[in-house]
């Protein structure tokens, strides 16, 4: 062989050795620093305009998806319903998204509505979904557990607003 094709060999190897090296350390960094999280904002549907309910207004003007299931409509009610869950302290904190009836999973997995950046979270660590009577928050198996106040979860427990629910480190609270 030529001394050009040997060179051009010798350099082929050290570029690929170099990209080797590149992957390797572009995989470490995110085992160490984990996945980036972007925050998400409620994005209503396309063509859907929500519209304003007049104080004190009469059941038919509220849509039927918006009116609470198994008991008489009461609009006053329907204003201290918690509608979204805010992050009061953890790494997420000052975090605030909508709670949605068909609930939210919270958890470090990336498939999650609420995505922790907590040790001491599971991946799928609890839910918190809308029930017959009220928003409901459930454990799902969590190696750390799920609480209210000093009360650690053992089966779904009904939540009000301003309740205060503790993840790990992370505190969120239910909110209007």
């Amino acid at each position: 062989m030529s001394e050009l094709t040997i060179t051009v060999m010798r350099l082929g190897l050290l570029v690929a050795l170099w990209a080797f090296v590149i992957a390797v350390v572009g995989v470490l960094r995110g085992d160490l620093y984990g996945t980036q999280v972007t925050p998400r904002r409620a994005v209503p549907p396309r063509g859907s305009t929500p519209r304003p309910v007049a104080r004190g207004a009469a059941p038919a003007s509220v849509p039927a998806e918006q009116r609470p299931v198994g008991r008489r409509f009461n609009a006053r009610a329907a204003s201290r319903d918690p509608s979204h869950l805010r992050v009061m302290s953890g790494p997420l904190a000052g975090t605030s998204l909508p709670l949605r009836e068909a609930g939210i999973l919270i958890g470090r997995s990336p498939e999650s509505a609420l995505v922790l950046e907590d040790d001491f979270a599971s991946g799928r660590h609890a839910r918190i979904y809308k029930g017959p009577e009220g928003w409901v928050v459930e454990d799902l198996g969590s190696t750390n557990g799920t609480f209210i106040g000093p009360q650690r979860l053992t089966t779904a427990t009904p939540v009000t607003t301003g309740t205060e629910i503790r993840f790990g480190t992370t505190i969120v609270e239910l909110r209007r």
